[in-house]
């Protein structure tokens, strides 16, 4: 693609098109003290691939490996270990440059693997269908609250305290563009969920109940008491997975009629990645499909009789008029679906259930150790792989601490919700396949040591 750059009176156009009187009043919602008003302080305007490659050196060697130390950060993004075979996959060429399939039928093999991807997906989550794909859970998140305003024709959607605060800042962030009305609530520090306070305030103006499952502190709860609540006010009930591999050893939300089912696929074939990229799911019933954004890809035979794929539904604003569109996503986290789908594969459902089955195990041997732990009780003991422990007094610098001493302990509530008292002494442990009982023996230690 030639590089056409615009001379400046195409600039001086194209602002007068859309009414700014100069190229700064494109950025009035950034905030003045986080703008620049030239170079950025301190680095050189030019300086040699030699010397640029050694000073990126240096700044990685600051970074800590998750692999070389005892490593129990969670809450939405989790390491598991990704066979080799994955990398090695999704690095050929024909899948490492592919890009949106725009002809779609001739792209046969993106087609096929986004359709196994959906497949995968739509079982995983106890789905009729799943698309293929989101840019990750949190913009999963909203795009589900969309289409339940678009299904229900209301606009109040009512979100979980133990829904992932991230999630709900994403879901503020777009709310305020639509017009949506968001209920939201902080969890408590106790085993108990808020299913019976999410009931109680479904209405006629509901358009949706949005809950976690597992929930921000490892808490599982049925779900079923919950949708029969929101179906009997005509409204939707949306579940949010942050952790998949769960789902090998806790019953579907779509099973427990969810109506729509979103998360984060990042535990399965995708590495922790500094945070992304990462890949959506998104899931629904069958008699909502045309309200579900993304794209969906289906099979069908050609005039020959043989097997093919096709882009069956694409509501992206790129493929049809912008006003038809339900969703303005512009990629498809195709790469990510790929490894998604290719550790999906090799493990089959019977290596994911016993994948979950060693996560749980392994968890539950950490909570109990870390439970003896004088000054420390386990929060819920109902829990997949993740749970959370009250360390009796503020868990942030407790953290900072130990991560000085190279144990990574677990996320702090009183990091995940700044100035909310209640939970500053929470910590969020997550246990994976990964943890070692020597890891999970040094964070005892340690913590023993830091509580004394």
């Amino acid at each position: 693609m030639r590089y056409l750059p615009l001379t400046g009176h195409d600039r001086t156009d194209m602002l007068a098109t859309i009414d700014a009187p100069h190229i700064d009043a494109l950025f009035v919602d950034v905030p003045e003290e986080a703008r620049l008003d030239g170079p950025i302080h301190g680095l050189p305007l030019h300086a040699s691939e030699m010397a640029v490659e050694r000073h990126m050196t240096r700044l990685a060697r600051q970074n800590t490996v998750a692999g070389e130390v005892p490593f129990f950060l969670g809450a939405g993004a989790y390491r598991h270990h990704v066979p080799a075979s994955v990398d090695h996959l999704i690095q050929r060429g024909e899948f490492l440059t592919a890009y949106t399939p725009y002809q779609p039928e001739i792209a046969q093999g993106t087609l096929q693997m986004l359709f196994e991807f959906q497949t995968q997906v739509a079982r995983m989550l106890g789905t009729d269908v799943a698309n293929a794909s989101m840019y990750d859970g949190s913009t999963a998140c909203w795009e589900a609250i969309g289409m339940a305003r678009r299904i229900t024709k209301r606009g109040k959607a009512i979100l979980s305290g133990g829904l992932h605060p991230h999630y709900v800042s994403v879901a503020k962030t777009m709310a305020k563009y639509t017009g949506d009305q968001l209920e939201t609530a902080l969890p408590t520090l106790s085993a108990d969920t808020d299913l019976d306070a999410l009931i109680a305030a479904i209405d006629d103006d509901t358009s949706c109940v949005v809950v976690q499952y597992p929930d921000i502190l490892g808490r599982i709860a049925d779900l079923r008491p919950l949708a029969d609540a929101a179906h009997a006010k005509k409204a939707l009930l949306i579940a949010v997975v942050t952790e998949p591999v769960a789902m090998g050893a806790i019953v579907s939300p779509g099973e427990m009629d969810a109506d729509i089912v979103v998360g984060e696929g990042q535990s399965i074939g995708v590495g922790l990645q500094f945070g992304g990229p990462y890949v959506g799911l998104f899931g629904c019933k069958d008699k909502y499909v045309r309200q579900m954004p993304g794209r969906l890809c289906g099979e069908t035979k050609d005039a020959d009789g043989r097997r093919g794929f096709v882009l069956t539904l694409s509501t992206r604003e790129q493929h049809i008029r912008r006003e038809k569109a339900t969703s303005n996503i512009c990629t498809n986290s195709g790469l990510c679906a790929l490894a998604f789908s290719i550790h999906m594969t090799l493990l089959g459902e019977a290596g994911l259930r016993r994948l979950a089955g060693i996560n749980h195990a392994a968890a539950c041997r950490a909570a109990d150790r870390l439970a003896k732990v004088p000054g420390v009780t386990l929060v819920n003991d109902s829990f997949f792989n993740e749970f959370t422990l009250d360390l009796g007094r503020e868990a942030r610098p407790i953290v900072r601490a130990l991560a000085d001493q190279g144990v990574l302990a677990g996320v702090s509530l009183g990091r995940l919700y700044p100035g909310a008292d209640a939970l500053a002494n929470g910590l969020i442990v997550a246990v994976t396949e990964t943890s070692s009982d020597d890891d999970v023996e040094a964070l005892a230690t340690a913590l023993e040591a830091a509580l004394a």
